[in-house]
């Protein structure tokens, strides 16, 4: 893979891993053990061993079940503050292990910060769902979780698959997101 793709792929990975930490380890994991469409550089190549493939199986189900359940889903989401950015930054060292100009401290960084800024971000929208629906919580908030997990999934399968996506995904909302602010500027001006 060369090296924007693999940047691209590490971008999207540690943005999975801001929503689930699990589950882009997970396929990123089974990926390089089962086919030759990922491959790690030691010693990320540690991911690929039976026992922490067991692990992040294990992992991942506790952690599905936890944050299904609206009592839990908080002490869930204030642990995942500390694992979900780790993860993001072992994911997106691993994507760019291959490339040599950039520095792994400068690698691992980016993985905490963009996962730290998902998680961050979905943590905060779910809290205020889930304050303007309270009554609905116990629905919400599974609901919400199973689509951030089927999100984590999509974003890691896309992020190895298809890395140019990752791209096209980031300049579509930065688009969208720079329309919202010149309405609200135009909007503003007006009053």
């Amino acid at each position: 893979m060369d090296a924007a793709p693999m940047v691209l792929s590490a971008f999207g990975l540690a943005a999975a891993a801001g929503l689930n930490a699990y589950v882009p380890l997970l396929v990123v994991a089974l990926l390089a053990r089962f086919t030759d469409w990922v491959r790690l550089a030691p010693p990320y190549d540690t991911l690929t061993h039976p026992a922490i493939i067991g692990l992040l199986l294990a992992l991942a189900l506790i952690e599905f079940l936890a944050d299904k359940i609206p009592a839990v889903d908080a002490a869930n989401d204030l642990l995942q503050t500390a694992i979900r950015p780790a993860a993001g930054a072992i994911l997106f060292g691993a994507q760019t292990g291959a490339i040599r100009e950039l520095h792994p401290a400068l690698a691992l960084a980016c993985g905490l910060l963009i996962a730290g800024g998902i998680h961050g971000l979905k943590a905060t929208l779910r809290r205020a769902v889930q304050a303007g629906a309270s009554p609905l919580a116990p629905l919400t908030t599974p609901l919400l979780s199973l689509l951030e997990d089927l999100a984590a999934l999509a974003l890691s399968l896309i992020a190895l698959l298809a890395a140019w996506l990752i791209l096209a995904g980031a300049i579509l909302i930065a688009a969208v997101a720079l329309r919202r602010i010149h309405g609200f500027c135009n909007l503003r001006r007006r009053r």
